[in-house]
């Protein structure tokens, strides 16, 4: 089923490493116009670079997904290569492990401007010229801490559970208009942010150790599990589906 995506321009925020990169190269791979947006512009480049030896065509993009100024360029460079964006995936995120009453006011503005405001930023910069475009499909990264509380990331389930709502409210606001919104929802996924998550919850006595997770989701999920459940929200294959919420978990949250 090649080419599912064939025609499309995909702007993917934190395409740069894990699970962004892994998408980044699959959209390319099934013949979208990829822009990696990301603040890692070695890392960046480099997935740009790897799509464009492949055959496929790529850029990269150094972007503070927090800054709206930094997003309006990025949006702005996109459309220079490649026309209107019709794909759009609010990858961007961070985490924060510690417990609640350790937990600064830096640290909790700063991760809600990451995995919130970004997503606001960046959407709002897009839907003109997707809506203009005749429509298109927007994937939210939130993840099961949206809907399953760990101990100590209070502050990391908050801004995800602000992603599940942003999905939703987008998708009815403008389904009309020919735009579709979904969040997909990962499990713990051994990527670099994954692993640090891991590791951190371990120091605080949370157990998440690997029988811990093979007994609740089986294994550690690969950034391809969810690059491919990110590819059928965007796709047209996935048409009738909007406001939703896909949990790419292996069953974690049916336990």
């Amino acid at each position: 089923m090649a080419g599912r995506l064939a025609g499309k321009v995909a702007l993917v925020t934190g395409g740069a490493n894990g699970m962004g990169a892994a998408i980044a190269r699959l959209f390319a791979a099934e013949g979208a116009a990829v822009a990696v947006v990301d603040l890692d512009d070695a890392s960046g480049s480099a997935v740009a670079d790897g799509i464009r030896s492949a055959g496929g065509r790529a850029i990269a993009v150094r972007t503070d997904v927090t800054d709206a100024d930094s997003v309006a360029q990025a949006v702005a460079a996109t459309e220079a290569a490649f026309g209107p964006v019709t794909v759009l995936v609010n990858h961007a995120g961070g985490i924060v492990v510690k417990p609640f009453l350790e937990t600064t006011e830096a640290e909790w503005d700063g991760l809600h401007a990451l995995n919130v405001r970004s997503m606001f930023l960046v959407t709002r910069a897009v839907l003109p010229g997707m809506i203009a475009a005749g429509g298109g499909a927007i994937v939210c990264t939130s993840s099961i801490s949206a809907v399953a509380a760990t101990p100590m990331e209070v502050l990391y389930d908050t801004t995800k559970g602000a992603c599940h709502m942003f999905a939703r409210a987008i998708a009815v606001e403008f389904r009309d208009r020919g735009i579709r919104c979904n969040a997909i929802c990962p499990g713990f996924v051994r990527t670099g942010h994954g692993l640090k998550e891991i590791d951190l919850l371990n120091r605080y006595g949370v157990d998440v150790s690997e029988a811990a997770i093979q007994a609740q989701q089986g294994r550690l999920g690969e950034p391809e599990d969810i690059a491919r459940a990110a590819l059928f929200l965007a796709s047209d294959d996935a048409d009738f589906i909007t406001g939703t919420h896909l949990f790419a978990d292996n069953g974690f949250t049916a336990i």
